[in-house]
């Protein structure tokens, strides 16, 4: 088991339901990412480059998006936290993930790859 699994697995309920229900989600929309595990917590790629991360913090998971400032979609639903570059959908529970919204974004990030950064 890679670190990046060993960190999902080893998080306490609920939050190892929804990074196993997210990674699924991302795993399944995005079938070009890859799994590390930078920075202490799973991080996806794409040709190298940071797509999206995976972090359990305080009483949430966030689910956070590199080059969020190139997003369109469900801005609304989405936390910037007092960072300028990045946005995160956050989950504090498994029924609180819309699968819907969750897989726009998703989209709609991986869109980007049309830009410079996947080139």
């Amino acid at each position: 088991m890679n670190p990046a699994e060993s960190y999902i697995i080893n998080q306490q309920e609920p939050f190892r339901a929804i990074l196993l229900h997210v990674q699924v989600v991302i795993e399944t929309t995005v079938p070009e990412v890859d799994l590390k595990y930078k920075y202490r917590i799973p991080f996806y790629y794409i040709k190298g480059r940071p797509f999206c991360y995976l972090n359990q913090s305080k009483d949430y998971v966030d689910v956070g998006f590199w080059h969020a400032n190139h997003l369109t979609v469900h801005l609304d639903k989405m936390t910037t936290a007092g960072r300028k570059m990045m946005r995160s959908l956050r989950y504090r529970t498994l029924e609180e993930i819309n699968d819907g919204i969750l897989i726009d974004v998703l989209k709609d990030a991986y869109s980007v790859r049309d830009k410079k950064f996947w080139k």
